[in-house]
Order: C-alpha cells, then sequence, then structure tokens
C-alpha cells in the first residue's frame, strides 16, 4: 500500500489475507498499510451505521430513534425504589419479573438471589432501598437467553481471531444465539443473567468516601484471574467522584501521570452513589434529577491479570471524544467498537491511531452532560452497543474512573482537565501560519519559497523541514550538502521575525562505526535506550536505518535529549520541534531479532488494533523501559518524548517551547500541540479535520490542526482554496504536503487563489488578538479554543450531530466549504441574532439551518449576540502584527448588551500570567455605552492602541457619539452599524464610549 512512498518497506497482509483497498496508499515514512475489506472475526460481529438523514450537507440522528433514545434514560432498568421493607408476597415479585420479560425491558444482569439490595451511604445515611428484578437460570437456557433483547446483550466472546461458535460460547457458562441474517452486529455470544461475578463486602468508611472488598468465587475464562479486589469509592470535589479497583494483594502497573490529590471528602456532591452486593455494582446517579450516569450491574465484572472488563449504561445515545479515531464527532452505539493502542497509519475509519484518550462526554436527556475518564494504558477496547451501553475492556493496568459532574458541557472539560493537567500557554508566533513539506530537498529551494511568500504578501510566521533536511536520515545532523545553507536561511527568518521549526523522530541510528554518532555512542554509554529480553538496545528499523528508540520515561533520557538538542541549537538555531513517528514507529515487526514468545507479545486477548498484534508497526511488547514493559507505557512514548522535548526547549531558548506531536495520550496539551497526521489531499479528509479538531480541545490539547490541503496525493485548486479557508480557522495552522507531488504552497496556484488564500489568511491574523485570549482562558482555566455548537448550546438538540461548522471560543461561528463545485453552504444557526463578520449585517434565527452564498474567495464567519472580541490592523507575522491598532467589534444582544476581553502580553515569555507581566481588559456594553475596565496592566499595553470601534446592531440612527466626555466623529449604515474610527486610545488606561 505505501510502495511508492517507501520502498524499502515490505509489504504484506495485514489483516488476516484480507486484500487492501484501493487507494490505501499511506504514508511511506510511517509505512501506512491498506485497510482490509474485512478483520478477522467479523463475520460473528457485523456492523451497522447509525440511523441517519441528510438535510443538505448535514446529517442528523433520525428525529424518531433520537428522541426514543433520550426517552429512555436508563434510571437503572429493573431497578425498583423503595422506600421501605415491602410487605407483598414473593409471588407478587414474580409476577412482576414475568411482566417484566414479556416487555422486554429488563437490561439487568444479575446472579444468586432473586432481589438484591443497593444501599447508599453518603454524608452519615443511607438511601432508600432499591430491587433489581431478576432472571434466573443457572446456565442461560434458551428461553432465558432469548428473552434478552438483542440491543441489552453484552458480548462474551470479544475475540476477533475466530469466528464464534456454540460450542465455543457455550464453554464460557454463555448464551448463544446465531442469526445470519442480521448484519447489525449483534453478538451471537452474550453473557446470562446470572453470569458469575465478584461480591461485594467489608464496606468501611474512609477519609474520602469509602472502601469495599470485592471477592470472586468462580474463576472466568481468562488465566490468572485475581479473586480478591481493593474498591475506593472516593468523593474527591463535589463535582468529581474517583472510583478505583485494583488488586487488593499485589501492586499492579498504574499510569505514571500526574493527579491531583483530594485530602478531604466533598462536602455537598453533586452525585450519589449506590451499590449492589452481590453481584457487584455501583450505580451513580445526578442528585438533582436522579439520572442514572453509571450503572455496572448491566454485566458481569472482569479482572484477571491481562483481561479486565466493566460495563455501564449510557443515559442517551448522545457520546463524544473516545479517540484518537477518525469518525464523526459523534460517535454511533450501534455496536460500534473503538481500539485504543497508539498506532503509526494514516488515518482511516474503524481503526486504531496516533493517540489514545479513554475519556467520554455524554449527554443527557435533561441536556445536561457528564464525562468518564478510564486512566487506563493498556491495549483496550471500548464497545458502543444500542442500549445504550459501553463496554470498557482493557488488557492490564487498573480500572482508575473519574467522573465529572458538569452539568455543560464546557464545566466537564474544565473538570476532566483539572485532573489531567491544564495546557500549558503558546508563543504567540505559535498562532501564525506555518508552512512545510517533505521534499523541499534543499535549503536553497526552502528558502526560495519563503521568499516567493514575502513577495506575495501572504502571512507567514514559521517556515518547517521534513526529514530531507537530514544527513541520512539522522537526528542531530543536517545535510552539509543540500543544506548548507540552513543556518544562513534560519538567520534570515529570524531577521524577518519569522521561525524555523524541525522534525525529529525518535528512533537513533545505530549501524554507524563506533565513535562516528554521539548521540547513538552517547546513549550507549548512558544507557538511555529501551532494552530487550536480554538487556540489550533493542533495535528496529526506521529511516535511517537499523535504529534504537529512547526510553522517555528514563529521566536521563530528558537529559541525554537536551544535550543533542543543545549542541545542534549551536549550529541551526531552531526554535520548535516537530516529533514524529512517536508511537513508536517500526519498520520491522517487534525488533530486528524477533520477540520473545510469552504472555507480553501474546496476551490471551488482543483488542482490535490494526495488524492484529500488540508489535504491529512497533516494538516489542516485552521489551523493557524505566518505569515498566512496554506492554504498560507504549501509548505513552509520544507524551513522554513530548515532556523531554518542552523541557529541552525552555532550558535552550529561555521562552514557552513550540512542541508539535503525533503520539498523544492525557495530559500531553502540558507540553506539546498535536496535528491529525498523515492525512489525503480528499474532501472527506477536509470534513473529518473538524471532529478532529473538536475531540483534541476536548482532549485538553487545544493547539491542534491538520495538514492543509493534504499530505499525501495532489491536490487541485479548488480544494487548496477551500482547505486554507478552513485551516486559517485551525488553533494549529499548517499547510504540509509530501513528497513527489504537486507543491501546495500557496504561491504554487493562480493569482485568484491566491488571492483568496490570503484573504483567509489575513482574517486569521486580524483575529489573534481574539484568538491569543482564548489559548490564555484554555491555559488558566481549561476551555476549548476550537468548540462544537452543542457546548454552547446544549438545549438545543439540533446541535448534537453538528460537525461540519464550529465555534472559536463562544463568539465566532465559522461555516466552511466541505464539497467541490460549491457556491453556497446549508449553515445551522442557534436561535438568536448572529452578525456577518465581514458586514456586520444581524441574520435572525429561531434554531434552523439557512442557505449561505459562499464564493471561492469567501469562508463564512459570524459573530454571536452579545459578544465583543478585539481584533487588530493584520500584517504578515505576528510580530509585526502585534504592534498594530485594535479594533474592537461589539455585536450587540437583543436587549443592547455585550461583554468580552482581551489578555495581552509580550507573546513568547514563560509564565507571564503566573508572574503578573501581563494586561488584562474587559470590555462591557449596556444601554448605549462600551467601557473598559483593567483588571491588570503591564508595559506591554503601552505599546498598543484602540483606534476603531463597530458595533452591530445599533438599531437607531445616533446624534452623537462621546468618546470620554468628547464628541467624536461617526458613521451609521443602512445595516445598523455604528462605526467610531481614529480614536488612538492607549490600552493601558480605561475609556468609555456613549452614543445617543
Amino acid at each position: 500500500a505505501a510502495a511508492a512512498l517507501c520502498p524499502r518497506a515490505a509489504l504484506r497482509p495485514e489483516l488476516g489475507g484480507c486484500s487492501p483497498s484501493a487507494g490505501s496508499r499511506g504514508r511511506g515514512r510511517g509505512r501506512g498499510r491498506g485497510r482490509g475489506q474485512c478483520r478477522p472475526g467479523w463475520s460473528s460481529r457485523r456492523r451497522s451505521s447509525a440511523s441517519l438523514r441528510s438535510y443538505g450537507n448535514e446529517f442528523l440522528l433520525d428525529p424518531m430513534e433520537g428522541e426514543s433514545l433520550l426517552e429512555s434514560s436508563h434510571t437503572v432498568p429493573a431497578i425498583v425504589k423503595m422506600n421501605q421493607k415491602s410487605t407483598h408476597c414473593r409471588c407478587n415479585v414474580w409476577v412482576l419479573i414475568f411482566i417484566v420479560i414479556l416487555l422486554g425491558t429488563a437490561s439487568i444482569w444479575h446472579s444468586g438471589d432473586t432481589v438484591s439490595r443497593l444501599t447508599s451511604r453518603e454524608a452519615g445515611y443511607l438511601e432508600p432501598e432499591v430491587r433489581i428484578a431478576l432472571l434466573q437460570n443457572k446456565h442461560g437456557s434458551g428461553d432465558t437467553c432469548l428473552s434478552i433483547p438483542e440491543q441489552d446483550r453484552f458480548d462474551c466472546y470479544p475475540e476477533r481471531d475466530r469466528v464464534v461458535t456454540q460450542k465455543l460460547c457455550e464453554q464460557r457458562g454463555c448464551c448463544f444465539a446465531q442469526d445470519i441474517t442480521d448484519s447489525s452486529g449483534v453478538p451471537w455470544c452474550f453473557y446470562p443473567p446470572n453470569f458469575p461475578s465478584y461480591i461485594l463486602g467489608n464496606r468501611t468508611p474512609t477519609e474520602l468516601g469509602e472502601a469495599g472488598e470485592l471477592t470472586r468465587k468462580n474463576k472466568t475464562y481468562y488465566p490468572r484471574d485475581i479473586l480478591k479486589l481493593q474498591l475506593n469509592v472516593m468523593f474527591e470535589t463535589d463535582h468529581r467522584l474517583h472510583i478505583k479497583i485494583n488488586d487488593s494483594t499485589n501492586p499492579r502497573y498504574e499510569v505514571p501521570i500526574e493527579v491531583p490529590r483530594a485530602s478531604k471528602k466533598a462536602t455537598s456532591p453533586l452525585y450519589t452513589v449506590e451499590y449492589s452486593e452481590d453481584p457487584f455494582g455501583i450505580v451513580v446517579r445526578r442528585r438533582s434529577t436522579r439520572t442514572v450516569l453509571l450503572n455496572t450491574t448491566v454485566a458481569p465484572l472482569f479482572f484477571a491479570d491481562q483481561f479486565l472488563q466493566i460495563s455501564t449504561s449510557l443515559p442517551s445515545a448522545y457520546l463524544y471524544g473516545l479517540g484518537e479515531h477518525r469518525a464523526a464527532f459523534l460517535h454511533s452505539v450501534q455496536w460500534n467498537t473503538l481500539t485504543f493502542w497508539a498506532r503509526d497509519t494514516p488515518p482511516q475509519e474503524s481503526i486504531n491511531l496516533y493517540g489514545v484518550h479513554p475519556f467520554y462526554l455524554s449527554l443527557e436527556p435533561d441536556g445536561k452532560s457528564h464525562g468518564v475518564f478510564l486512566l487506563n494504558s493498556n491495549a483496550m477496547d471500548v464497545a458502543l452497543q444500542p442500549t445504550p451501553a459501553l463496554t470498557w475492556r482493557t488488557i492490564g493496568g487498573i480500572l482508575d474512573f473519574y467522573i465529572f459532574m458538569g452539568p455543560d458541557p464546557n464545566s466537564v472539560i474544565q473538570q476532566y482537565l483539572e485532573v489531567i493537567g491544564l495546557p500549558s500557554m503558546v508563543s504567540a508566533w505559535g498562532l501564525g501560519f506555518h508552512l512545510c513539506r517533505w521534499g523541499y530537498e534543499t535549503s536553497n529551494a526552502t528558502w526560495e519559497v519563503v521568499k516567493q511568500m514575502r513577495k506575495a504578501g501572504m502571512p507567514q510566521d514559521a517556515q518547517w523541514n521534513d526529514i530531507d533536511y537530514m544527513t541520512e536520515y539522522r537526528d542531530f545532523t543536517f545535510d552539509p550538502k543540500n543544506f548548507a545553507s540552513l543556518p544562513q536561511l534560519v538567520a534570515d527568518l529570524h531577521s524577518h521575525g519569522q521561525q524555523y521549526v524541525m522534525i525529529l523522530d525518535p528512533g537513533i541510528s545505530s549501524s554507524q562505526p563506533p565513535g562516528s554518532y554521539w548521540p547513538y555512542d552517547e546513549g550507549l554509554k548512558q544507557e538511555v535506550f529501551i532494552t530487550n529480553a536480554s538487556g540489550s538496545p533493542l533495535i528496529g528499523k526506521v529511516w535511517p536505518g537499523l535504529t534504537a528508540f529512547p526510553d522517555f520515561t528514563n529521566p536521563d533520557t530528558h537529559q541525554w535529549w537536551f544535550e543533542n538538542l543543545l549542541q545542534f541549537h549551536k549550529a541551526v538555531p531552531f526554535d520548535g520541534l516537530w516529533i514524529d513517528m512517536n508511537e513508536p514507529s517500526n519498520f520491522v515487526e517487534g525488533s530486528e531479532s524477533g520477540c520473545p514468545s510469552n504472555e507480553l507479545e501474546n496476551p490471551p486477548f488482543v483488542p482490535g488494533v490494526l495488524g492484529g498484534r500488540l508489535r504491529s508497526q512497533t516494538i516489542c511488547a516485552s521489551a523493557k523501559q524505566k518505569v515498566s514493559t512496554h506492554y504498560n507505557v507504549h501509548s505513552l512514548y509520544g507524551l513522554m518524548e513530548a515532556k523531554a522535548s518542552a523541557s529541552a526547549l525552555m532550558k535552550i531558548r529561555k521562552k514557552r517551547p513550540f512542541v508539535i506531536s503525533r503520539s498523544t495520550f492525557p495530559s500531553q496539551g502540558k507540553y506539546s500541540g498535536h496535528w491529525l497526521g498523515d492525512n489525503r489531499s480528499q474532501w472527506k479528509d477536509m470534513y473529518f479535520s473538524i471532529p478532529g479538531i473538536l475531540n483534541f480541545n476536548m482532549f485538553g490539547i487545544p493547539l491542534v490542526g491538520a495538514d492543509m490541503c493534504g499530505f499525501g496525493g495532489s491536490t487541485t485548486e479548488e480544494m487548496c482554496v477551500r482547505w486554507m479557508q478552513l485551516g486559517a480557522f485551525y488553533p494549529f495552522s499548517r499547510n504540509h504536503n509530501s513528497q513527489n507531488e504537486k507543491a501546495q504552497d500557496p504561491t504554487a496556484f493562480s493569482e485568484s487563489a491566491q488571492a483568496a488564500m490570503k484573504r483567509a489568511l489575513l482574517t486569521r491574523y486580524s483575529l489573534l488578538p481574539y484568538l491569543y485570549t482564548l489559548f490564555h482562558h484554555s491555559h488558566i482555566w481549561g476551555k476549548t479554543v476550537a468548540r462544537a455548537l452543542l457546548f454552547e448550546f446544549p438545549e438545543d438538540r439540533n446541535t448534537y450531530s453538528i460537525d461540519r461548522q464550529f465555534l472559536w471560543g463562544r463568539s465566532l461561528l465559522i461555516t466552511p466549504v466541505l464539497e467541490p463545485g460549491a457556491s453556497s453552504v446549508a449553515a445551522y444557526f442557534p436561535r438568536g441574532v448572529w452578525y456577518d463578520f465581514y458586514t456586520g449585517s444581524p441574520l435572525v434565527s429561531t434554531g434552523e439551518f439557512i442557505k449561505l452564498l459562499a464564493p471561492l474567495d469567501t469562508i463564512n464567519l459570524h459573530l454571536r449576540e452579545g459578544e465583543i472580541i478585539a481584533t487588530q490592523e493584520p500584517a504578515t507575522t505576528t510580530w509585526v502584527s502585534s504592534g498594530n491598532p485594535l479594533h474592537l467589534l461589539v455585536a450587540l444582544s437583543q436587549n443592547a448588551s455585550a461583554k468580552g476581553c482581551l489578555f495581552w502580553d509580550d507573546g513568547e515569555s514563560l509564565d507571564t500570567y503566573e508572574r503578573n507581566n501581563y494586561t488584562y481588559v474587559e470590555f462591557t456594553t449596556d444601554k448605549n455605552e462600551l467601557t473598559s475596565k483593567l483588571l491588570h496592566v503591564n508595559v506591554e499595553a503601552t505599546y498598543i492602541k484602540v483606534d476603531t470601534v463597530s458595533v452591530f446592531g445599533v438599531k437607531f440612527q445616533p446624534s452623537k457619539v462621546i468618546v470620554n466626555g468628547s464628541p467624536v466623529p461617526f458613521s451609521h449604515s443602512s445595516n445598523q452599524v455604528l462605526i467610531v474610527d481614529k480614536l488612538h486610545l492607549p490600552l493601558e488606561k480605561e475609556f468609555y464610549i456613549s452614543w445617543s
């Protein structure tokens, strides 16, 4: 599949004999293989799409299906709340059970007694008792099994490497119901109601909540069951619940990232917790509405050494997050399994990609939302089904859950980032336009592109180089022949206020003579490389040939990495780092000498990883690292490399680090941004970039974007114009393409195309004060930068599936064109007034799709009513732009009010907010008066002035405008826009402007 791009990479079938699909070429350096037409075992686990209806270019869940799913909010099916002990005779219970079975509403799995009591211990009192109606049949008889509705069947045979048969299924004590005519994905093998599980006992109060002991009497069908577990339920804050299940006897691997440690129990939690003792289960409710958010009684708990599984019902089918995958923003719950294991492969649907983010956001029937995070880095599957329900299935570590109560989507993300860490503050130049390609071939050719961009007046803040700048693809080198002028190029960039970013791959060349390549020689000396079972450096194969892999879980490796970067920086003073291939990628399977045959390489259950084996396109799972085996820490590789890279850059440059990483894990936003990988020049790739940037903003990595115009394949002029327009509103904006493809930098196209691209980029640069302020809010409070409409309008169900539009913050609505040949676009506008960004003309919506004109030179932008944003006269670099006058855009609400703010500093120094070296201004409009209020001020504010104010939605013709007590000239247009210019108001002084 990648022969044309990576001739050294040997091709072989990857998916159990299934042939690669046509057109599945991947990026050569990643040796991307084609996705097969089928996957092993899929004959017993088929997929189907969610019911969709089309509205122009927008796809929404079928309203009838959506309503029914929302109404079935799963307030613990078949659980009856009781305020006192029952006095009814036992026969009434059986009548109730019989009715429940007939109606097909019982989705609760159970074993043991007919009735089990769920109790909740919170704030010193017991919750009223509730009962679970049980279905009894020791071995799952045909009648009992068939009584379980299809959507409530939890998969008992998730293995993908075989077709499940009745014999195999019944050997596990499970129900078997085969339907070869059903292609929806309903499992043929599923748990009976009484499948053995754990029993909860010895519950005791703790300082933070409650602890208990979980015991299992019967072993499962996976080896090395852990028969005694420790349960800890911690009421950490009013909005955060922490549930941890671990081996009570032997320590197990836990993810080595920093998380907050609560010191006291929450006093007014927004949640309640209830327990089922036999079999064990937990039910978490929202206290205010009694909505069930988590209900693990729906299927049995597994906790073996290499197989951990727990299921829960969901309050609705509206589920988001769970990355990194290529999919719509709204996940399908129609028997959809998502796999998590960092993997180098060109983005495709239905496979595991570069990063791992086991976090989801779920909407509740009333529009409230909550989030759930499983802190686990082992390979896993997350299975979604139309109950709706979700199953976590991982092969190591522990079950370490955080539940975030919101209650709105923005609050959920902020609470999640309180656990994994807030994003770092980006340098201002990092928000400019970046340009790169693999295949410049020389530094002079790279330099020529930079000169052409300047000549065209095209904004550009950073020039990048891919691996072709290196000597034989070796890190910390540059080609002395083809890139001899690289140091001079970098000096030229710096003299024009521009920056240079270079790529680094983690694989360190190991095949050169001893003493000839310091990074490898010193790495051997300091023992910084990942080792094999015998203790020798594991040798794989990447771009330079045979390579060793640094162990970034080792603190000594961070120092070695810094020393290498420092030496190279003395020759080529780079400004940022692009760390690629850090899943880590390997062109041979495991290592040059293979991998041992053991339980780490061949676990009893393998999630649906691309290639079918953990070592596929990476190193051996049994490889040894400082913290643990690679089996446990594989998906942390990119995170740990980013941490080392950011630390090194801060030491070298004494400024904010700029790092872009391909592989990511929770807390990565503290150290790097992310690009969405090796996409292709296709319209669908352009669309998928929007769900991608929305997801990574949820994951706490707001500095994210896709390769504009596509990396693989050749773009068309129309596609590249439209993609540059969209990419001008990615938080991270970079055009990048592959070798042996047509050039796609803006100056490679016609004058009309260049004009359209330039207009989009200048619009971005004019909005940099607002964008920079959004990144400050992300850094301080954990707010998203690129934002889904549902985050601002959770009461509007029409927004739940919208991912062809997005917001910057809460104020700016972006509506790109995502199809060829289009001159208009269907845009959804939530209820309210929206102002055309370019003209200020109002659009009043009742919550509807509206057709907008979209000529090739325009991307539609609209300001939300009630917002004030600061813009700036744009220039071709952020450095020059930062000295230009400000322009305030005031979008009046229907009651003529608005508010906004501006964060301002020098754009590069470390910790300016933490050191009080910044300016922060609030703007407020009410009763026909705009005022500025200084919350904090520093010297940077003295260099900038507010020159123009445009007020959208002034419905009357003003007779006068007063600025700080003096009348000034103004204009008022027929589309209700008031403009006051030539103000020259110092930002460091408060001002007021009134009109009447």
